[in-house]
């Protein structure tokens, strides 16, 4: 399973950084405080962006630690700069580089039992990345972009996707 989590993980957080690079940028362009970006929402009663971002990190990490057994380590949510929210992409993207493939030998079959909200959730390893993790993963990221591109941001699919840079 590593092949498919890692790698996976890593293209889409370096995104996430350059999206948030080209947000700071556009902020200062138009002459836009930050914490107005930082705050925004697709709807009232949506998570702001600095949240989508903190989630965005808080599954990849717990996803690498739950599939490898490991203890998930705890990120406090106190980010309120694109730098501090950057930073924090910075030290998921080097728990992950510390993966390794013999860490991921079980990941499949094993038992990975967590809370989801109210309610604790018991599943494989291998369906708690398919139908949850990942899924929360890239919700979460969708959202950050959403959120950026309905305020103003020139992004496109090419950044989701991490395209390489011109």
């Amino acid at each position: 399973m590593y092949s498919i989590v890692i790698p996976a993980l890593q293209r889409s957080l370096t995104a996430l950084a350059r999206i948030l690079t080209k947000a700071e940028a556009h902020c200062t362009d138009h002459k836009i405080a930050p914490d107005v970006l930082l705050a925004a929402r697709l709807f009232p009663d949506m998570l702001p962006l600095s949240r989508q971002v903190q989630l965005t990190c808080d599954f990849a990490t717990r996803m690498n630690a739950r599939l490898t057994g490991a203890t998930v380590p705890n990120h406090p949510d106190t980010e309120t700069t694109f730098a501090q929210l950057k930073a924090r992409i910075a030290t998921v993207q080097a728990e992950l580089a510390n993966a390794t493939p013999d860490g991921f030998k079980d990941a499949a079959t094993r038992s990975i039992t967590f809370k989801a909200g109210p309610s604790e959730m018991t599943l494989s390893g291998q369906d708690y990345y398919a139908h949850f993790a990942l899924p929360q993963f890239y919700f979460h990221m969708s959202m950050a972009y959403a959120i950026l591109r309905h305020s103003g941001v020139v992004l496109g699919k090419r950044d989701y996707m991490a395209a390489p840079e011109a």
